[in-house]
C-alpha cells in the first residue's frame, strides 16, 4: 500500500497510508495531505498509485518538489524516497521497515525539470536554470544593509528561506541546481528588485542584487 511519514526539522509529524487511487498535497484545507507553510503552493502535487508503483508529480508549485535533493515534475517513488517541499521532508515506505521488499517494475527515468524563467533587468534574455546544472553551485548570502538589521548576514543553504513581515510583505528565496530564485508569497505590493517591482511572481537572481522588501533592503551576494 505504501505510506508516506511528514516531518519537519527531524520530527515526525503524522504517517498518512496511501490508500488512494490519487493523494494531493498542498496548502489548502481541500488536499488530502495539507502542508500549512507559505513555501508551499495551495495545490502543490498529486501521488497516484499505478498498479504497485506510486508516482508523485509537481503541480506547477511556486517553489517546486523536490526527491533526495534533485527537483522533478513527475517520478515514481521507490522505498525510502525523501520528497522535500519547503521544509518539510516526506519520506515514502513501499513497506513497513524490517519486512522484505516486495518486487517492483523498473523506476521510471525522471522528467527533466526546468524552473520559472523571467526576463532580468537590463537582460534580453530569460536565463534558463535546468534541474541538471550541477549541485556545486555557489552558496548565496543576503546582507541586510538597511533597518535595525543592517550588517545581518543569512547563508542561504536551505532549499527555501522565507524573508520579510508576515501579513506586511513576504518572499521566499529557493536554492534550485540551476540558481537562486525570488518569489513573491504574500503582500499587496511585490519585493523590489535594484529599484525596479519584481515584475513576476518569480525572478533569477543574480550577483550583486539588491532586493528590496517590507521597507528593508538586502544585498544578494554569491559566494566564490
Amino acid at each position: 500500500m505504501g505510506k508516506l511519514v511528514v516531518s519537519l526539522d527531524g520530527v515526525v509529524i503524522k504517517q498518512v497510508d496511501l490508500t488512494k487511487e490519487k493523494t494531493t498535497l498542498g496548502r489548502r484545507p481541500y488536499n488530502d495531505i495539507v502542508i500549512d507553510n507559505l513555501a508551499v503552493s495551495g495545490e502543490h502535487a498529486v501521488l497516484q498509485r499505478v498498479g504497485d508503483a506510486v508516482f508523485i508529480e509537481d503541480l506547477n508549485s511556486t517553489n517546486g518538489t523536490y526527491i533526495n535533493g534533485r527537483a522533478i515534475r513527475r517520478q515514481q517513488l521507490a522505498h525510502n524516497d525523501s520528497v522535500e517541499i519547503g521544509k518539510y521532508k516526506l519520506r515514502y515506505l513501499a513497506h513497513d521497515e524490517g519486512t522484505p521488499e516486495p518486487p517492483r517494475p523498473p523506476r521510471a527515468a525522471p522528467v527533466p525539470d526546468f524552473a520559472h524563467t523571467a526576463p532580468l533587468p537590463g537582460a534580453g534574455s530569460p536565463f534558463p536554470m535546468p534541474a541538471d546544472a550541477g549541485s556545486d553551485m555557489p552558496v548565496a548570502t543576503l546582507r541586510v544593509l538597511s533597518g535595525n538589521a543592517a550588517g545581518h548576514e543569512v547563508m542561504l543553504t536551505k532549499i527555501v528561506t522565507t524573508v520579510g513581515k508576515p501579513g506586511v510583505q513576504v518572499a521566499s528565496i529557493t536554492r534550485r541546481p540551476g540558481g537562486y530564485v525570488l518569489t513573491h508569497v504574500e503582500g499587496s505590493a511585490r519585493p523590489g528588485i535594484n529599484g525596479m517591482p519584481l515584475q513576476s511572481d518569480a525572478m533569477p537572481l543574480r550577483d550583486g542584487d539588491v532586493i528590496e522588501l517590507a521597507g528593508t533592503q538586502m544585498l544578494f551576494v554569491l559566494q566564490r
